[in-house]
């Protein structure tokens, strides 16, 4: 059997975590890079040992021996690339956010169903070890129904985390390209993943984000943060809230991003704790479970950030192979872009906001 042959598309710094799923596998590989600056491409071409390089998209597209294009873009073009990837045969992988608004995500998910081809958003933290041992304990009742789904997140600095130059943030400020903050929008949509993974469909949501500015480059920039978003699940008697802090004078220690991510997961007999993602800013296991008066550690392997991207990938492979769903397939990506976005109306209108209504 031939290996699914795979197209990275923007060679930015998360490239590195999304090339390692392929690492090793006989039955998937990375024959194309592509950039628009040809010398970064050519870079990650040379360390990946892969021998087309690209800095026209439309080159990928018209590349017959691509079968699938794992698109690492600005969001605004998340839309109009999975579109084109589709029409011309192409599974997609795009990056979260899945899109800009919910009727960009239908037109992403028409033309793929009309391709006949596969469409999944690349998300990570519904992949990582102990959230999906989490999920497991959820369905089995160890917890008993869920009543509340607690998520945080503050970002802070650290000499080990990485090095993103300002160029590649500044599209991340403007709205147009962006379609929201970097916290709540960007990396938010990871915890939005997460809340619904764990939880569920969601009701309403309402939600406070305020502005912080910030001096980047001679200029200011405004960060979305702190902000505060509470919501209702579908299910009965089930909330959930997130906190977002930007805490740049805090020490955090990563070797990717700086950022503290936990959650809890209340039921009726018991509560899981996940202490870390990116970074481990408790001296505590990754998973824990308390339940009949005690808290145990619940052992779980492969509890790095770089784990969880290897799992996403694996995953896509094998969906593609046996023509399986992806987790976050167009429909529940979409959902959870309906969910994000509903936060930021509800910011901005003080009102509820139906993920459900959201357009």
């Amino acid at each position: 059997m031939n290996p699914i042959r795979v197209a990275i598309v923007g060679c930015g710094r998360i490239s590195d975590l999304h090339q390692i799923g392929y690492r090793g596998r006989q039955d998937a590989k990375i024959i194309a890079v592509c950039d628009t600056n040809k010398a970064h491409a050519k870079k990650k071409a040379k360390e990946w040992g892969v021998d087309k390089v690209y800095t026209d998209y439309h080159q990928v597209l018209e590349d017959r021996e691509v079968e699938v294009v794992e698109l690492l873009t600005p969001h605004h073009l998340h839309c109009p690339m999975t579109v084109q990837a589709c029409q011309a045969g192409k599974h997609v992988s795009v990056q979260k956010p899945m899109a800009l608004s919910a009727a960009e995500a239908d037109e992403m998910i028409a033309a793929a169903d009309k391709a006949g081809v596969t469409l999944r958003v690349y998300e990570t933290f519904v992949y990582y070890a102990p959230a999906m041992r989490a999920r497991q304990m959820i369905e089995a009742g160890e917890i008993g129904d869920i009543r509340a789904v607690r998520m945080h997140v503050n970002s802070g600095t650290g000499d080990t985390s990485w090095d993103v130059p300002l160029s590649a943030w500044l599209w991340r400020f403007n709205e147009k390209q962006c379609g929201g903050g970097p916290l709540v929008f960007d990396h938010g949509y990871h915890l939005f993943s997460l809340g619904y993974y764990l939880g569920g469909p969601v009701e309403k949501v309402f939600a406070w984000i305020d502005q912080t500015p910030v001096k980047e480059a001679g200029g200011i920039v405004k960060i979305d943060a702190p902000a505060m978003i509470m919501f209702q699940y579908k299910a009965s008697h089930r909330y959930g809230q997130l906190d977002i802090e930007h805490t740049p004078k805090m020490r955090i220690y990563s070797d990717y991003y700086a950022d503290d991510d936990r959650i809890e997961v209340i039921g009726e007999k018991g509560i899981l704790f996940i202490n870390r993602y990116t970074t481990k800013t408790v001296d505590l296991p990754e998973l824990m479970l308390f339940k009949d008066g005690k808290t145990m550690p619940v052992p779980v392997e492969g509890v790095e950030w770089h784990d969880s991207f290897i799992a996403t990938t694996h995953d896509f492979i094998e969906k593609l192979k046996t023509g399986g769903q992806p987790r976050l397939d167009g429909l529940t990506g979409k959902a959870v872009l309906q969910f994000t976005l509903a936060a930021l109306q509800s910011a901005a209108t003080g009102r509820e906001v139906r993920p459900d209504d959201v357009k």
